[in-house]
C-alpha cells in the first residue's frame, strides 16, 4: 500500500507526463533537494538531557528562496515533512509566487513540555538549522498549532546567533515584533473554509 508521500509522487509523475514534461523533470522534482535531519539536546526541568529529532527539508530552490511551515508533533516523520515541502512548492507554483517549498519540525508533543522546556527546544532547533535558513535561503513560518511565542523564541535565537542579519524573515511572530495582525484569526478562518469543502 502506497504512503501519502508515494501517492504524491505518483500524482506528480502523472501530471508532468500529461503536461508534456520530460521524465528528467519528474526525477528532479519527485524528492526534496535537501534533507536535514538533526538531533536536539534539551535540558529538561528535572536536569536530565532529552534528545529530540528535528527536520528542515527544502524541496527545491530553483527560485532562490524556499519557504514553509514548522510543525511540532509527536507523529512527525521525514516522509511527511518531505511531502509537505513538495506540496508547498506546488502551492507557490500555482499562485505564481517565486518561492520553492520547504518544511520542518520537531518530533515532540508541546503539551507535554513545560514553558521553559519548550523555549529551550525552540532555541535548540534554530541553533541546529541556522545554516540552512535565512532571508535569502529559507523562510520558516508558523503552523496553525504553533503560537506566536514559539516563533518569537526562534526569531530571537536566530538574532543572537546571526547578529548581522535581520531575523524578521521568520514569520508567525507576535504583532509587536513585526508579525501580522489577526494572523491567528486568518488561520482559523482558513481551517473552517477547508472543513466546509471536505
Amino acid at each position: 500500500m502506497n504512503t501519502s508521500y508515494e501517492h504524491l509522487q505518483n500524482m506528480m509523475e502523472d501530471v508532468l507526463r500529461q503536461l508534456g514534461y520530460p521524465n528528467e523533470i519528474y526525477h528532479l522534482l519527485k524528492e526534496p533537494s535537501r534533507v536535514l535531519k538533526v538531533r536536539i539536546p534539551v535540558r529538561m526541568d528535572d536536569d536530565k538531557i532529552r534528545i529530540f529529532t528535528g527536520y528542515r527539508i527544502q524541496h527545491h530552490d530553483l527560485f532562490g528562496v524556499t519557504q514553509g511551515n514548522v510543525h511540532f508533533r509527536p507523529t512527525l516523520t521525514e516522509k511527511e515533512v518531505s511531502a509537505l515541502a513538495i506540496l508547498r512548492s506546488v502551492k507557490a507554483s500555482n499562485l505564481q509566487l517565486p518561492l520553492g517549498g520547504s518544511c520542518g519540525g520537531v518530533v515532540c508533543d508541546p503539551r507535554e513540555l513545560s514553558y521553559r522546556e519548550l523555549e529551550r527546544l525552540c532555541r535548540g532547533y534554530v541553533r541546529v538549522i541556522q545554516h540552512v535558513i535565512g532571508p535569502q535561503l529559507d523562510i520558516p513560518s508558523s503552523d496553525a498549532s504553533l503560537d506566536p511565542q514559539i516563533m518569537a523564541w526562534m526569531m530571537d535565537e536566530y538574532s543572537r546567533l546571526n547578529a548581522n542579519e535581520d531575523p524578521n524573515f521568520i514569520t508567525g511572530k507576535p504583532f509587536v515584533l513585526g508579525g501580522l495582525k489577526k494572523k491567528e484569526e486568518a488561520i482559523k478562518q482558513g481551517g473552517s473554509f477547508r472543513q466546509s469543502f471536505l
